[in-house]
């Protein structure tokens, strides 16, 4: 029985994987802040839950020596993350490092506590999920797409040292999901500048049309293109999942960086720059 381990895997993408490897016949370590309030996976069989905050380096140190010591591990699952939205000038300093410690700096410090582990034993992977906001930017969410841009970097970097010595590392890049996000994992600048008030109200007019639920893709989706990636043996970095997310990178893709931006400026604000 292979073994999966998973951030942040209270709900969402990380919860549907959690229970979409289970029903693959997977055993799944699930970490997450508070085990003790999961009522649905916990009481399933080959599941273990386990306590890890992903900001703290000594609690990923723990659980990643608890979970080795209970299986062996075949994939590593880096989900946890969270949104930021707003101008960057409204943006706390502490909203500012909170952001990148989960999404960016877990992911690291999680795949450098696994690289020794994953070494010793000839193999692994790692998967992280990214977006589709790791290869294009949408307005006022500066640092969200810093971190994930920097994640792309960062996996593409480390697949040329990793997979010499047969260790993989790979990204899923979903775009909207139809989960809790906004209420559960998303936050909003702290700091109130109100010269920003008209384009902001643009922007959001545009985003909640395009995040209404029937334009999002259920995170079971999401969870099988994890699954895919984690067992069809491709040497591929990226994968694009949910309709909108493919459809999102075909045409930056085709329109090219520049023309894109552009785009989406006119498509947001009604003017070209």
């Amino acid at each position: 029985m292979k073994t999966i381990f998973i951030t942040g895997a209270s709900s969402g993408i990380g919860k549907a994987t959690a229970l979409y490897f289970h029903q693959q016949g997977w055993q799944v370590i699930a970490t997450m802040r508070s085990p003790e309030k999961e009522q649905e996976l916990s009481l399933l069989p080959h599941i273990t839950l386990l306590p890890l905050d992903v900001t703290s380096p000594d609690q990923i140190a723990s659980c990643v020596a608890r979970a080795t010591a209970l299986a062996k591990i075949d994939v590593v699952f880096n989900n946890a993350g969270h949104g930021l939205s707003g101008p960057l000038e409204t943006y706390s300093d502490e909203q500012i490092t909170g952001l990148l410690n989960t999404n960016l700096l877990s992911v690291i410090r999680i795949t450098k506590a696994f690289i020794p582990y994953f070494r010793q034993q000839g193999e692994g992977l790692f998967i992280a999920t990214s977006s589709v906001g790791g290869i294009s930017a949408f307005p006022f969410s500066a640092m969200y797409h810093a971190s994930k841009w920097a994640l792309e970097g960062f996996s593409e970097s480390m697949y040329f040292e990793l997979s010499k010595l047969n260790i993989g590392i790979k990204t899923i890049l979903p775009g909207g999901v139809r989960t809790d996000y906004v209420g559960r994992s998303m936050a909003f600048g702290a700091i109130p500048v109100t010269a920003y008030d008209a384009i902001t109200d643009k922007a959001n007019k545009i985003m909640q049309q395009l995040m209404q639920p029937e334009n999002l893709t259920p995170p079971e989706v999401i969870a099988a293109t994890i699954y895919e990636a984690a067992t069809d043996g491709k040497d591929q970095i990226r994968y694009v999942s949910g309709e909108d997310g493919k459809q999102l990178y075909e045409t930056r893709l085709t329109m090219g960086s520049e023309d894109f931006r552009k785009h989406f400026d006119q498509l947001f604000f009604g003017h070209n720059l």
